[in-house]
């Protein structure tokens, strides 16, 4: 009988579920219209913007007041979907979609104590994830420990997606960026009206890859403290498109053919360097370390075709008194399987912060 090594399958299964994905012509890769042009350089310049000059001196959230309407409830919880216009700036919501201009949120809460009593932790898509479903089968078990969820569709995804995007993959680099710095705003509003409209004692954010990442730097620049969970995410974009599977799903002579109109002629090499600055906007380890590290909690996995384990340390080795722990699988397979964890993190993390004072 032939030994399997579980770590290597499932290893090997993020691979082969990257190539069916990604190599094969089903769709077309990430990128396929190139760089982005001025709207590159335009957030280029407003993500260097993020960093507060004073460590620790977060730039206070746009507050939304999100429209809701039930979409079901019963005794014992109730699911509401609400609407709102995005909170970025004039210059960010010119540079988005007009389809991403309004922003899209499930919410769904325990009926068994008051606000103040709950927490609650927003939920931020990981890359494909266009729908509520997924993020609210994660957050629902945590309904009985009075953990309400929050679920943000992204900008470019679901109902947001421009018309000319095919599924996830976004037309250029700028789109990425663009995604990401919409995201954060969103996010950070709407935990500012949990806090200060809902009234919630406690509140956190999580995301799965490329969501975890996103959740990483709302954590990082939110003014008050909050939990925060990475699940199998990196520590930046650069390492899920140029050293993990995504790479193989990337227009790279698109992009190379982008910079020849230029009148540059660089190799694929120089190419993927090029993508590799970029990227290091979205390093997290430039963020602020969160006001409450210790309530920070990654779930890693331990064979990840699409995270390497170094991405996941150098977080935490950057963020100190945070927690990574680790789960067998790949991937795909973590996703799959891990649920159970990934609550367990959330539970334990959300026990790390202080309840809110009430308002006297």
């Amino acid at each position: 009988m032939v030994a399997v090594n579980m770590g290597t399958l499932y290893y090997v299964l993020d691979h082969v579920y990257g190539a069916l994905l990604h190599r094969t012509r089903i769709s077309p890769p990430f990128f396929s219209r190139g760089w982005g042009g001025t709207k590159l350089e335009l957030l280029e310049k407003m993500i260097n913007q993020l960093f507060p000059e004073i460590e620790g001196q977060n730039w206070p959230p746009a507050l939304v007041q999100p429209v809701w309407k039930t979409v079901w409830e019963s005794k014992t919880a109730c699911l509401r979907e609400g609407v709102f216009q995005t909170p970025c700036d004039e210059v960010l919501l010119n540079a988005l979609p007009p389809e991403s201009h309004t922003a899209r949120v499930a919410f769904l809460s325990p009926k068994s104590c008051q606000p103040q009593r709950m927490a609650c932790v927003v939920h931020l898509a990981g890359t494909g994830d266009h729908s509520f479903e997924r993020r609210l089968r994660l957050g629902g078990p945590l309904l009985k420990e009075n953990i309400a969820t929050m679920v943000l569709e992204s900008p470019f995804y679901g109902r947001r997606r421009p018309l000319q995007q095919h599924g996830a993959k976004l037309l250029c680099v700028s789109d990425l960026l663009l995604l990401g710095r919409a995201t954060i705003e969103e996010a950070r509003s709407l935990l500012h009206w949990l806090d200060y409209e809902a009234g919630f004692g406690k509140m956190g954010v999580c995301g799965l890859s490329m969501g975890g990442v996103h959740a990483a730097m709302v954590g990082s620049l939110h003014p008050t403290p909050i939990a925060t969970f990475p699940f199998l995410s990196p520590h930046s974009a650069v390492v899920a498109f140029c050293e993990g599977v995504l790479k193989h799903a990337t227009a790279w002579e698109a992009l190379r053919e982008d910079i020849a109109m230029q009148k540059v002629t660089l190799t694929i090499e120089e190419v993927r360097e090029r993508m590799r600055d970029v990227l290091s906007l979205t390093d997290v380890t430039r963020f602020p370390i969160p006001k409450n590290p210790n309530a920070v909690i990654y779930v890693a996995a331990t064979d990840d075709g699409y995270i390497p384990r170094h991405s996941v340390l150098e977080l935490q080795k950057e963020w100190l008194g945070s927690e990574v722990r680790w789960v067998s699988g790949g991937h795909v397979s973590s996703f799959l399987l891990h649920n159970g964890e990934f609550r367990r993190a959330i539970v334990d993390g959300l026990n790390r912060l202080q309840w809110k004072e009430p308002p006297s």
